[in-house]
C-alpha cells in the first residue's frame, strides 16, 4: 500500500499536482516573479515593492525576473510554460492579459485558460508628457499641431499592445489625429529617448515620469485620471479638456500557471493581500495616484473578461494590424 501511495505522489508531482502536505509546506524555497518588461518602469518598481512585502509574509524571497520583449509576450509565454507549483508567478498587465488576445496573431497563451488569477494589484492613470522642447505646451496645441503635420508627431511606448501604447491609440481616435508609434522593450528606454528629444510625446505612469517632470526634463500635458492628482495639481484631466472618453486607468495583476493547486494559490493570495494593504505599499501608491485592487482569485476573472472586450473594441476602432 505504501509503495502504491509513493507511486501516486510521484505521478502527481510529475504533472505539477501537489499533495495537501506539499501545499501546506509551501513555500520552502525562493519564488520567481516574472515581470515581462525591462527594468526601470512601473512594472519593475511596483513588483519589487510588492515582492518585498510578500517575502515577509511567505518567509521566502520573491525574486524579480525581468523578461522584456514583444510587448510583454515573451515573459508571459515563459510563465505559461512554467511548472504550476507556485514557484513561478507572473506580473499580468492590461496588455498581456487583455489586449494581446486581439492584437497578437499567434498568441501561445490564453489569459483565461493558461493562468489563474491570484490577486489584482493596482490601477494607475496615465500622464501625457512631452519632450521639454516640443513645439506645443497643451493638449489643444498638440492636436492643432498634429493636424497641421499629419503623421509627424511621434509617440513612444513600452511595447506594442501595452497600456502605454493602447491609451495613445485611444487618444488618436478620440482626438481625430495621426501620430507615429515607436515601440520599445519597456518604459525606461522609451522615456530615455523622449527626454533626449528623439520622441515627441508619451503616455506613462506617475511613478515613471514623476522624477523627470520634477527635474523639468519633461512637461505634462494632461492626465487620464478621473480627477486631478494630488501630486500634480496643475495638470488638467483629459475630461476637463473636453475628452471624457480619455478617462482611463491601466491595471496589473498577479497570476500563476493554470493547474497550480488551490492551497498554494490561497497562500499566495493571502500574502499579496497583506502586501497590498500594508502601510508601505498604500503610502507609495497614494503618492503616485495609484489604487490597490482587492479582487482575489476567481473574483478577478469577470474583470479580465470585460477588459479583453474593451480593448478589442479600441484596437478595432484604431485599425491596428495584428502583430
Amino acid at each position: 500500500m505504501l509503495k502504491r501511495y509513493a507511486v501516486l505522489l510521484t505521478f502527481l508531482a510529475a504533472f505539477g499536482v501537489a499533495s495537501p502536505a506539499a501545499a501546506e509546506e509551501f513555500p520552502n524555497r525562493p519564488i520567481t516573479w516574472i515581470v515581462p518588461f525591462a527594468p526601470g518602469g512601473i512594472t519593475d518598481t511596483t513588483s519589487r515593492l510588492v515582492a518585498d512585502e510578500m517575502s515577509k509574509s511567505l518567509g521566502q524571497t520573491v525574486l524579480i525576473d525581468n523578461r522584456g520583449g514583444a510587448g510583454g509576450t515573451v515573459g508571459t509565454e515563459q510563465a505559461a510554460r512554467s511548472r504550476p507549483d507556485g514557484y513561478t508567478i507572473l506580473y499580468g498587465t492590461q496588455g498581456t492579459m487583455a489586449a494581446n488576445v486581439t492584437l497578437r496573431k499567434n498568441l501561445s497563451y490564453d489569459p483565461l485558460t493558461s493562468f489563474l488569477p491570484v490577486h489584482m494589484m493596482a490601477e494607475s492613470p496615465n500622464i501625457f508628457v512631452a519632450f521639454e522642447g516640443a513645439p506645443f505646451n497643451s493638449v489643444p496645441e498638440l492636436i492643432a499641431y498634429a493636424k497641421e503635420h499629419p503623421g509627424k508627431v511621434t509617440f513612444s511606448s513600452a511595447g506594442v499592445g501595452t497600456g502605454t501604447h493602447l491609451v495613445a491609440e485611444l487618444f488618436k481616435t478620440v482626438a481625430g489625429i495621426d501620430m507615429l508609434h515607436v515601440p520599445y522593450k519597456g518604459s525606461a528606454p522609451a522615456l530615455n529617448d523622449l527626454i533626449a528629444g528623439r520622441i515627441d510625446v508619451m503616455f506613462d505612469y506617475p511613478v515613471s515620469v514623476g522624477p523627470h517632470i520634477e527635474a523639468r526634463k519633461l512637461k505634462v500635458l494632461a492626465t487620464t485620471a478621473p480627477t486631478r492628482l494630488k501630486n500634480m495639481p496643475n495638470a488638467p484631466t483629459m475630461a476637463e479638456l473636453g475628452l471624457p472618453d480619455m478617462t482611463t486607468e491601466s491595471w496589473s495583476s498577479i497570476m500563476v500557471p493554470a493547474g497550480t493547486p488551490t492551497g498554494i494559490v490561497d497562500r499566495l493570495a493571502a500574502a499579496a493581500h497583506t502586501a497590498l494593504t500594508s502601510e508601505r505599499v498604500r503610502t507609495h501608491f497614494e503618492k503616485f495616484g495609484t489604487r490597490a485592487m482587492m479582487q482575489q482569485k476567481s473574483e478577478a476573472t469577470p474583470f479580465i473578461q470585460k477588459e479583453i472586450k474593451r480593448w478589442a473594441d479600441v484596437i478595432e476602432k484604431a485599425g491596428l494590424e495584428k502583430q
